[in-house]
């Protein structure tokens, strides 16, 4: 297990991430995951046996129980508070209420307090803004949140689903008023959906943010139970919540590349989805989420993945986004492809 600064902070965060999504399953999130404590636990333990020091959950996840719950497991499991980075998120609703949602000073300090209590600690090291709300100014949200660091509830912000003009924007805001400043953006990438590459990547690079990801495997379109001749299998999760959204035709062509590597190597096809992106340098940390013990370890194996030169130019064109302006024409005024470097190649 490798493990990276986040942004430009010098907080060492593993490689890959445990995601609670699963935790829980209630309303809406039961089409997700609905394991009880005792699974949960078996779960974080696997993750914490494996090198990972870093949790991610939010409010919403099962109405505050996935917090709950991932609260409750670190204290039955004895995990010392310092040994553990946990992320948690605030912007949904958790109310019928006006101020029940979005990114207000109203919203943010009731939230905190109420996500501090379920998760059972004094502490959030990484409160992360879980979409972008456009009926609240962002100096009166960095301003909420740079109180939440003096004060010591919060250590380091980050953002969740934000476009690069909003971050970037954010990000000048804070250093002309001596704000704290995002750290990460968590977000959704994956070798079947590069759309972040255009705009995002290239600014996270520039201002030194992290990038977590979230879905790396495209919903369960990567596990490698799908193809073209297999659409669906009847279960899993795409059946319930078809989610995000896939180029089904460029993805397919990228799962039979991707099975053909993955079969040379003796790995599943999901691993080699993770490796990928374990390659790509703008990414921190990979969220990986999990409904059984096998499938959690399947994907912390990807992290012992390599990839050869010529393996990675097979993944890369196939998977390659349509050229779009003004990309094409910075290419051609620059003279360099935009392109992610790999991590690592033998």
């Amino acid at each position: 297990m490798r493990y990276n600064r986040l942004g430009n902070s010098g907080l060492k965060v593993s490689e890959l991430c445990l995601g609670t999504m699963t935790f829980g399953g209630k309303g809406f999130w039961t089409a997700i995951g609905q394991l009880d404590q005792k699974a949960s636990e078996e779960l974080v333990s696997a993750a914490l046996d494996a090198g990972i020091n870093f949790l991610d959950t939010a409010n919403v996840y099962s109405e505050g129980l996935s917090e709950e719950i991932t609260g409750q497991a670190l204290k039955t499991l004895n995990v010392p508070r310092d040994e553990i980075v946990i992320a948690t998120k605030v912007f949904g609703g958790m109310g019928e209420g006006p101020n029940s949602r979005g990114s207000s000073r109203y919203h943010i300090m009731e939230q905190v307090k109420k996500s501090l209590a379920r998760l059972q600690t004094d502490h959030i090291d990484l409160y992360q803004l879980h979409g972008f709300d456009n009926t609240t100014p962002v100096e009166e949200t960095l301003e909420a949140l740079d109180t939440l660091v003096r004060h010591g509830h919060v250590r380091y912000i980050g953002v969740s689903n934000w476009a690069a003009w909003q971050i970037a924007k954010a990000l000048g805001i804070s250093e002309r008023k001596g704000l704290a400043s995002f750290q990460s953006l968590q977000a959704y990438y994956t070798i079947a959906g590069r759309d972040l590459e255009r705009e995002i990547v290239p600014m996270l690079k520039s201002e030194g943010v992290g990038l977590m990801v979230w879905s790396p495997l495209a919903g369960g379109f990567l596990s490698g139970k799908y193809d073209r001749d297999n659409q669906t299998d009847g279960e899993g999760r795409r059946v319930a919540f078809d989610f995000p959204p896939v180029d089904k035709e460029r993805g397919f062509a990228t799962i039979d590349v991707m099975r053909e590597i993955a079969n040379v190597k003796g790995v599943s096809v999901a691993q080699i989805a993770l490796a990928w992106l374990l390659h790509q340098t703008a990414v921190t940390s990979v969220i990986v989420g999990a409904k059984r013990r096998e499938q959690l370890e399947d994907n912390i194996a990807s992290t012992a993945v390599e990839f050869t030169a010529e393996e990675m130019e097979r993944l890369n064109a196939v998977s390659a986004l349509p050229r779009e302006y003004p990309g094409w024409m910075l290419e051609r005024q620059s003279g360099n492809e935009v392109e992610a470097e790999p991590r690592s190649l033998k």
